[in-house]
């Protein structure tokens, strides 16, 4: 009789687990975090919505470049490692352009300051201004900070430090994700 109360508990025990959602998300999350992190690392199809001010591009807003794998760069003609990672950048851009979308988007920047810069070292890198506010999920908390999303708004690297972007393993990278 007690192996029989036993089983009963366990299978209610069990049958909670599995057809309560509330209680399965719950313990999913306790013992299985990677499923947390897969979901943390997306950017929503708010998070995209940040109106940019073309500098040497026409203006636009980041959702218009959902759906496609993204290079976003947040940098400031005042920072020293940005303009350190500059050229890397160009690079970067001048042979992946056709496959990934660069977005840099200058912060906490004056926009005569930014043209000046880029006129001066001949960028070509698309550049932004945000003139809406930008998700938390996004915004930086050191400069520069760089992501590469893929086309389904998945953070695939995230670095808040100044980068070879040039380096032959990031190319090797950016091509893996846009088979």
């Amino acid at each position: 009789m007690k192996k029989l109360v036993t089983y009963v508990i366990i299978l209610v025990i069990l049958g909670a687990v599995f057809l309560v959602p509330g209680i399965r998300n719950f313990l999913k999350d306790q013992f299985f975090p990677v499923a947390t992190i897969e979901n943390a690392v997306h950017i929503s199809q708010d998070d995209y919505d940040v109106d940019l001010q073309g500098i040497n591009v026409p203006s636009t807003n980041l959702k218009n470049f959902k759906n496609k794998p993204v290079f976003l760069n947040f940098w400031g003609t005042w920072c020293p490692p940005c303009r350190k990672e500059w050229p890397s950048i160009q690079r970067l851009y001048d042979r992946r352009k056709g496959h990934v979308d660069f977005v840099l988007i200058a912060m906490k920047d004056d926009e005569e300051k930014v043209r000046a810069f880029l006129k001066e070292n001949n960028y070509t890198v698309p550049v932004y201004i945000a003139q809406s506010p930008i998700s938390e999920k996004i915004l930086p908390k050191a400069f520069p900070t760089t992501f590469l999303l893929d086309q389904n708004g998945r953070i695939l690297i995230k670095e808040d430090a100044a980068t070879d972007w040039d380096a032959e393993s990031i190319h090797q990278f950016i091509d893996n994700i846009v088979k």
